[in-house]
């Protein structure tokens, strides 16, 4: 089987199982209501309580809801348009699936890991494992060497690597100082743990995605094949994951939950990211050269 059909048929499965679960979490309302919940730490915890998410704490809920809205209106018509245009040879197509799925990827994988066990937790370890072998495949679909030579002159290679740099340091520093400070004065466990059983979201990005941005604006910087592919590829999912931080916090600050400092933040990181990829990919020539393309169409 041709690797394009094969990417094809997995992104076609994404979008599939993935209108499914963003439509469950928006209209499930089934469920008790809040209630309260103290933790195996003691501390009392507002539960949601109603729909696919009502045995997440009522402020994470609302997160999930909001992630939804934007995987379904902005995330599944990314994959499709960036398909169409993959599919017929298009380089800026190509990077922006990749970085579409990379979307995919860490958020069913924060989903597989993060939500309290529903019905949907097979969907979810469906789209966390289609989307990384649609993602492996696309990257491959590269040849390293060559990426260079996919961008135009005066690409702003030192600006995107330098912002991917800051977002990794500055969201680091975010993290922990929720993490450090409980540590330093002995209470150990901080609020946002509430009920779960680990942070998460704080546990991955410290010791994966941020140390890859990290890693990659230094290529970037520098120049390096690898600095192109996965740094043209991580602004891009940059910019849905700061659409969708964005829009939590929106829902957060809705429910009166305390968003400062990140809604000074994330926004701003959103807009920067947008930008970066839009800088990205007006650089990237539009068609894809038969000598470096391993793909057989």
């Amino acid at each position: 089987m041709h690797a394009k059909r094969i990417i094809t048929i997995l992104v076609i499965l994404i979008v599939l199982i993935s209108a499914i679960t963003t439509l469950t979490g928006i209209l499930s309302e089934a469920g008790p209501g809040r209630f309260e919940y103290e933790s195996i730490r003691g501390k009392t915890v507002i539960i949601c309580g109603e729909g696919i998410y009502k045995h997440m704490s009522a402020d994470v809920a609302v997160q999930g809801i909001a992630q939804d809205y934007v995987t379904l209106f902005i995330g599944i018509p990314l994959l499709l348009i960036s398909l169409w245009g993959y599919r017929k040879n298009n380089n800026r197509s190509r990077f922006l699936l990749a970085g579409t799925l990379s979307y995919f990827f860490v958020t069913y994988l924060f989903y597989t890991a993060m939500g309290m066990y529903n019905y949907l937790f097979l969907a979810y370890v469906v789209l966390m494992g289609v989307s990384f072998f649609a993602l492996f495949n696309v990257l491959n679909s590269f040849q390293l060497n060559d990426v260079p030579e996919l961008f135009r002159e005066k690409t702003p290679s030192k600006f995107v690597g330098g912002f991917l740099i800051v977002n990794s340091v500055a969201i680091a520093l975010l993290w922990l100082s929720v993490v450090v400070p409980p540590l330093l004065d002995s209470s150990i466990y901080p609020d946002a743990l509430q009920h779960y059983t680990t942070l998460i979201v704080q546990g991955f990005d410290l010791g994966l995605l941020l140390p890859i941005a990290f890693v990659t604006g230094i290529l970037l910087i520098k120049k390096r094949p690898l600095g192109y592919l996965i740094g043209t590829t991580y602004v891009i999912f940059l910019s849905i994951l700061m659409l969708s931080l964005t829009a939590k916090l929106i829902s957060m600050a809705s429910v009166g939950v305390e968003v400062l400092p990140a809604v000074f933040i994330i926004p701003t990181f959103c807009i920067i990211s947008i930008s970066c990829s839009i800088l990205m990919l007006n650089k990237i020539k539009k068609k894809i050269r038969k000598s470096i393309n391993k793909l057989q169409t």
